[in-house]
């Protein structure tokens, strides 16, 4: 008897970053995340220059977010993804919440799933209260559906006039 293949989901991960040059960590951040197995970059939003969360004295933020079919299991995406956070000088147990980061990946959704573990939240929690998400989210996935809340355009639309403008888009040498 032989395995149930596991099934093709879309996720979305948000990019995140405000120490160094950001937007080539995005890049090579999207360069990474196209050889992961059982996987590929579908969608990536324009980048977005918003204001720092928390009231830590910082440099604005760039944000960004990526879709992603893959097979990979949520657990083992979190995984690469903390591992690609690291790579690129993350500490996050040196590091001040809220604080500078040099890249902050966020598995914002894992299909339709809802996940809570000791380390993994899916849907994100607070995702739907924070513009630097919403507003990119909606712009490559606009009739999705968050588990538990209501469609991304229904909810995205009060952020539109929120604090964040537009940076630009990633220059990535994919499709």
């Amino acid at each position: 008897m032989t395995a149930d293949p596991t099934p093709v989901v879309t996720a979305y991960i948000g990019l995140g970053g405000n120490v160094g040059h950001v937007r080539g960590t995005f890049v090579q951040a999207v360069a990474q995340m196209r050889v992961w197995p059982q996987s590929s970059v579908i969608g990536i939003s324009s980048v977005y220059r918003t204001p720092p969360w928390g009231g830590v004295e910082q440099d604005d933020y760039l944000n960004a977010v990526v879709a992603l079919l893959t097979q990979l299991k949520p657990e083992s995406l979190h995984s690469r993804m903390l591992d690609l956070e690291r790579i690129h000088g993350r500490d996050r147990e040196q590091e001040t919440r809220w604080g500078p980061r040099t890249l902050d990946l966020d598995l914002l959704l894992y299909g339709s799933e809802q996940i809570h573990t000791e380390t993994l939240q899916v849907p994100h929690p607070r995702m739907t209260e924070r513009a630097f998400v919403m507003v990119p989210l909606l712009e490559i996935a606009p009739e999705i559906v968050i588990p538990g809340h209501d469609s991304v355009t229904r909810i995205g639309g009060q952020w539109q006039t929120q604090d964040l403008s537009i940076s630009g888009i990633l220059e990535t040498d994919g499709h």
